[in-house]
């Protein structure tokens, strides 16, 4: 009885008697992600490493593997009672808590290639500015694509479930990726070579990197903490992420560099704050004390150079997005309904907005309009995109949309807005909006039936990329489509494109992109 009601709270068959799933993990898995789930060659099987993997899937990599890694399938080896209560017991926490220390970070640190020992200049003929790095999450690898001719340059694999997206050194050259299970990688795009790792936690939010390109911030969900390192991946500095007290350590929800300000910026999850950490040796030093209703008594005076310097907030930001001068950041509040401004000089909410649902505010867009510069910001929740007056902090337009959606993109060289609907019945179908008139322009439906989403131009304008976020196997594909036309010009197949990055959008924050 005990064992039918456990399967029944894990969604797993009952048919069949199933072996005990701590014994199987231990007989057919350790050898590859440890006796202690964290990971050997394969990644990390943790809870948090796991959230957006849904157990149908777990069960079907067990059985099936997984292409072009070494994990095969144990379909004729195990019967699949065991493989769901194996799936299912993948998805309970480890116990005790296991733990990632500062000596841990260091020692798992590995360089390929050294620094200045390969050559500087690129080793192809493409536009190195016009390269689009895609994350193919159905078989965990990255493209590299040529984004004038369409061409993959390279194809390699990455480390397990890719997140936060890659952030790009200023010159373009190196880009910098975050796995859920913590492994940060630096890749030359130059030479098309990954030159070092390391692993800065067990379940990493994202990364940041610092707009002079000397310093990676990586945020952690576990452990409670962030990582500051130099550009060749050196650990310099762990911060541990609570409150003042120090009493109630937090989840790091997003780190974004703030270039402007020199710094980087922090949402917590679990702690009304943000953070903010200056990497300019020039920064004024930092005094808390009376800070919100902590209460510690005389200020403490640090340092501000790369130290937090605390933000109270009324209710935790889930993500957020800054003004074009950086000095105010925009955030969602985890709740829905609301959205927040604060400004990052005086330390102080300035404005609060009533919008609908939940906005994804981190993948929101800037552009001119009408004498002002508005955000406009996808929503998780609702079929609608919130348009915001930075000047007024007015929400003056709520633009239709065909569903709930994730992702909404542009470029200084289109009038049009993209926005899919990827959470709905409508997830086939891309929204252009006009820029100029906040209203429905056109709608666009790559491959009727499969999701259409996550947008991105080449550096031109000329072409949006978009993914049908499929596995290969089922259609997954890049879409290139005529940004003036809206023809199909070009189609790649790709296991499961889940973003695609251009080296001038992101280095040059074009107006059509976020963080």
């Amino acid at each position: 009885m005990r064992r039918l009601i456990l399967g029944a709270l894990l969604g797993v068959s009952t048919l069949a008697h199933a072996a005990e799933p701590a014994a199987l993990f231990q007989q057919h898995c350790a050898s590859c992600h440890g006796a202690d789930r964290l990971g050997i060659m394969g990644p990390a099987l943790l809870p948090e490493s796991l959230e957006r993997l849904k157990k149908p899937e777990a069960i079907k990599t067990i059985r099936d593997g997984r292409a072009a890694t070494q994990m095969q399938g144990f379909a004729d080896r195990l019967p699949i009672a065991d493989i769901e209560a194996l799936a299912g017991w993948l998805y309970t926490p480890v116990e005790p808590t296991p733990r990632w220390s500062e000596a841990d970070t260091a020692t798992s640190r590995v360089v390929h290639f050294a620094p200045g020992s390969l050559p500087d200049t690129p080793q192809f003929k493409a536009d190195p500015l016009n390269l689009f790095v895609v994350v193919e999450a159905g078989n965990s690898t990255v493209s590299i694509l040529d984004g004038d001719r369409f061409e993959r340059l390279d194809r390699f694999p990455s480390k397990f479930a890719l997140h936060g997206g890659p952030k790009f050194t200023p010159d373009g050259r190196y880009v910098f990726f975050a796995s859920r299970d913590g492994w940060v990688s630096k890749y030359d795009l130059y030479n098309l070579k990954t030159v070092a790792e390391i692993r800065v936690g067990l379940n990493t939010r994202n990364v940041a990197v610092s707009a002079d390109g000397r310093f990676v911030a990586a945020a952690n969900t576990l452990p409670r903490t962030i990582v500051l390192m130099d550009a060749d991946l050196k650990p310099i500095k762990t911060i541990a992420v609570a409150n003042l007290k120090g009493d109630q350590p937090s989840r790091v929800a997003a780190i974004y560099d703030a270039g402007p300000r020199k710094s980087f910026v922090a949402a917590l999850r679990d702690i009304p704050e943000l953070w903010e950490i200056s990497y300019d040796p020039k920064a004024e030093p930092i005094h808390d004390g009376y800070v919100h209703d902590f209460k510690m008594g005389e200020a403490i005076a640090k340092p501000g150079y790369l130290n937090v310097r605390r933000i109270p907030l009324e209710e935790s930001m889930e993500d957020f997005f800054f003004d074009p001068p950086y000095r105010n950041a925009i955030g969602a509040a985890r709740s829905g309904g609301r959205a927040q401004v604060v400004n990052l000089d005086a330390r102080v909410k300035v404005a609060e907005l009533p919008v609908a649902g939940m906005p994804h505010v981190g993948s929101g867009i800037t552009w001119a309009y009408e004498g002002t510069t508005v955000l406009a910001t996808p929503n998780l929740r609702e079929s609608v995109i919130s348009v915001i007056d930075l000047k007024s902090w007015r929400e003056i337009a709520q633009i239709p949309a065909l569903g709930p959606g994730f992702f909404l993109r542009s470029h200084s060289s289109t009038p049009y807005a993209w926005a899919d609907a990827m959470m709905s019945p409508k997830k086939d179908t891309m929204l252009l909006i006009d820029k100029a008139t906040l209203k429905p322009a056109s709608t666009i439906t790559p491959a009727p039936g499969k999701t259409a989403a996550h947008v991105e131009f080449d550096r031109s304008g000329r072409h949006a990329v978009v993914s049908i976020w499929e596995r290969e196997t089922d259609g997954g594909a890049l879409v290139i489509i005529d940004a003036k036309t809206l023809k199909e010009v070009k189609r790649l197949p790709a296991d499961k494109p889940v973003g695609k990055y251009n080296v001038w959008n992101k280095t040059q924050k074009d107006e059509g992109t976020s963080h």
